[in-house]
């Protein structure tokens, strides 16, 4: 808020969701391909099934419906939103951010398919001018063709950064912490470019028993956690200090923990460690060194967190993950996202938190990191923001019909 009046009744908070997700129709991205891949476009397209019900329900539209989004955004009290990726893009057996990264045979195809998703998304951002921060697709197969794209997305205007693709076991792909993978760090860090790495897009294939998809629900986060170790322990961050890191959909409450652990390994990893000959030095001497500053230095002055439909569990810890570094977002269109119950999903969050707190991790943090115009954005939140004296009222019971796991007994401190 720019200029608030102190009165909560009618101070509005101007709510960003750093969590949103969008894409094209199927048939909608053949334009947005080079024409030497439309006739394998067409013979690919007639013969896919897509493997998700909600993209194949009447809502769908959701994801490329400007208007519906927009309007459907605005009565849920959010006026500005971070855009990752949610459909199925050309020549791409799922949603790009949960596909294996493709094989040599694959990869002219799948590139071509992911380039067409980002020349569409940039006309969508487009359409909603200073509302939308699209982020943007790359494959690690082929540095220089990403570090191009990079280039290219930045002039294209997609604010929301890259999203970087996970090197799950098996993959094929050197780990994130290999020094390949610099010249896309040091264009992100040239061009102000954040790397957002989401949930999901770094868990190895599992099967098809029956077990498999709960084994994935348990483990999708933690393999999605492992970019920030990759990259500490890497030496990212000392070569390129300027480099951002924003983790996604992937809570929030495990950040202080791993710091203190990361730290520890950290230490003990020192050429000060070495002298005394630790267990650890004797796998790593002089890691540290290499590493540059501490892990704990690390996340306060690279990284931040999209912390969508962040729990009343993880709120008390919000002063030791960084209340600058947390990013609150409503996962919209999926059906765990909190639309249309976005004002209680706050509420059930941050009631009894400062409102200067409020206001950053709801939307103050993302429009600094994303590029968001407040000043721009404060007279359509002083319309539709939930207001200060709203998100302060606690919740006492949660909507009857709302699927968030925001609301999940298990998810809150209070009993309802």
């Amino acid at each position: 808020m720019s200029a608030p009046t102190n009165d909560p009744v009618t101070d509005r908070y101007t709510v960003i969701s750093a969590d949103c997700h969008a894409g094209a129709d199927l048939l909608d991205y053949r334009p947005y391909l080079a024409k030497e891949h439309h006739e394998a476009f067409d013979a690919w397209a007639a013969g896919y099934v897509n493997p998700y019900e909600d993209l194949l329900a009447d809502t769908a539209d959701k994801n490329w419906n400007s208007a519906r989004r927009l309007a459907e955004l605005e009565e849920d009290g959010i006026v500005a939103e971070v855009v990752f990726p949610n459909t199925i893009p050309p020549f791409f057996p799922s949603a790009a951010l949960m596909a294996p990264a493709p094989t040599a045979e694959e990869f002219a195809r799948r590139w071509a398919g992911l380039r067409a998703h980002n020349r569409w998304l940039a006309d969508f951002c487009a359409a909603a001018p200073g509302r939308r921060a699209g982020v943007f697709q790359i494959l690690l197969n082929d540095v220089e063709e990403a570090v191009k794209e990079i280039r290219w997305a930045s002039r294209a205007g997609l604010a929301g950064g890259l999203l970087l693709p996970g090197t799950p076991p098996g993959s094929g792909l050197p780990e994130l912490y290999s020094s390949t993978y610099d010249p896309i760090w040091a264009v992100c860090e040239e061009l102000g470019v954040p790397v957002n790495h989401h949930a999901g897009s770094a868990s190895p294939p599992l099967g098809d028993e029956p077990a498999a998809r709960a084994v994935f629900m348990v483990e999708t986060t933690w393999f999605s956690h492992r970019a920030l170790w990759h990259l500490i322990f890497g030496g990212a961050f000392r070569r390129h200090p300027g480099l951002r890191l924003v983790l996604t959909e992937q809570g929030s409450g495990w950040i202080p923990g791993v710091l203190d652990m990361l730290d520890y390994y950290h230490g003990r990893l020192s050429a000060a460690a070495t002298k005394r000959s630790t267990a650890e030095s004797k796998f790593g001497a002089g890691l540290a060194e290499a590493m540059g500053k501490g892990p704990s230095d690390v996340w306060r002055d690279n990284c931040f967190v999209g912390a969508s439909f962040m729990r009343p569990h993880e709120v008390p810890l919000r002063a030791r993950i960084g209340v600058d570094k947390i990013m609150w977002g409503s996962d919209y269109p999926h059906d765990e996202g909190t639309y249309p119950y976005s004002r209680e999903g706050l509420r059930c969050a941050y009631a009894g938190v400062p409102r200067e707190e409020v206001a950053a991790m709801v939307g103050g943090n993302a429009a600094r990191v994303y590029g968001f115009d407040l000043d721009a954005l404060d007279p359509l939140a002083a319309k539709v923001g939930p207001t200060v004296a709203e998100l302060a009222e606690p919740l006492t019971r949660p909507p009857a019909d709302a699927t968030s796991p925001v609301f999940a007994r298990g998810a809150s401190v209070r009993v309802w």
